[in-house]
């Protein structure tokens, strides 16, 4: 970028700030930060910014509501600092997860839909019956309960574990989860939820926001990479 540069193309940082509603500090912390290109000077040596400075800062700002503050950081510190590819590597990283959580939130539907024509026993039960009606090792109730995913009480007599149908209920939707290829550190908040939600059918809400936020999410991504494109146009990438 020229250090002298004509009044034409010229902005003052208030001039950048006050388009997007911010501070002339804000927009002097975002340069520092490296996320809009170091600023020209003008003759008389004021900090100047450009038409380039303010698609850069338009960018970050509509990268924010989808990527997030980290990775809109990234990336426009990558594409300032001439690796466009590595801004893209994260752009690509962002979409991935976002498919993850798509996939996450697809699992636990299916999970929970899958577990309303399961017989109910009357009673508690045991590790044995338990692991014999889901086809597991009693092991593997074990290593459940060790992870969180499970917390079936104990028989003061006879210190054996006990579970009850919210316990059986658990224990299912663990392993429709599992059975998807899904971590028991994945699954623990999922049970959790479940748990503090007082069952399955009270989710149900709870996954419509779930879709809803994961939607606005992707919009507000589309929106975001349109705005970093226009960006690299801006500087002739």
């Amino acid at each position: 970028m020229s250090q002298n540069l004509q009044g034409g193309d010229r902005l003052r940082p208030v001039d950048l700030a006050r388009r997007h509603g911010l501070s002339t500090q804000a927009v002097r912390n975002y340069e520092e930060a490296g996320i809009l290109p170091a600023a020209g000077r003008s003759p008389h040596g004021y900090r100047a910014y450009t038409p380039l400075h303010a698609s850069a800062l338009r960018a970050f700002l509509a990268l924010l509501p989808g990527y997030g503050h980290p990775a809109a950081t990234s990336v426009l510190q990558a594409v300032n600092r001439g690796a466009t590819g590595d801004a893209l590597r994260i752009v690509d990283e962002s979409h991935a997860q976002l498919l993850e959580d798509r996939r996450t939130l697809r699992a636990v539907e299916l999970a929970l839909r899958d577990l309303d024509p399961v017989r109910r026993e009357r009673g508690d039960t045991f590790v044995g019956p338990l692991s014999r009606r889901l086809g597991i090792r009693p092991a593997t109730l074990r290593k459940w309960e060790r992870a969180g995913v499970v917390q079936p009480r104990r028989d003061p007599r006879t210190g054996y574990r006990v579970y009850g149908e919210a316990d059986v209920r658990d224990a299912q939707l663990a392993h429709q989860l599992r059975r998807g290829g899904y971590r028991l550190e994945q699954i623990a908040p999922v049970i959790a939820q479940v748990r503090s939600a007082g069952g399955v059918a009270p989710l149900e809400s709870m996954l419509r926001d779930w879709n809803a936020r994961l939607s606005a999410r992707s919009r507000a991504m589309l929106s975001g990479a349109a705005a970093l494109d226009a960006y690299l146009e801006c500087r002739g990438e």
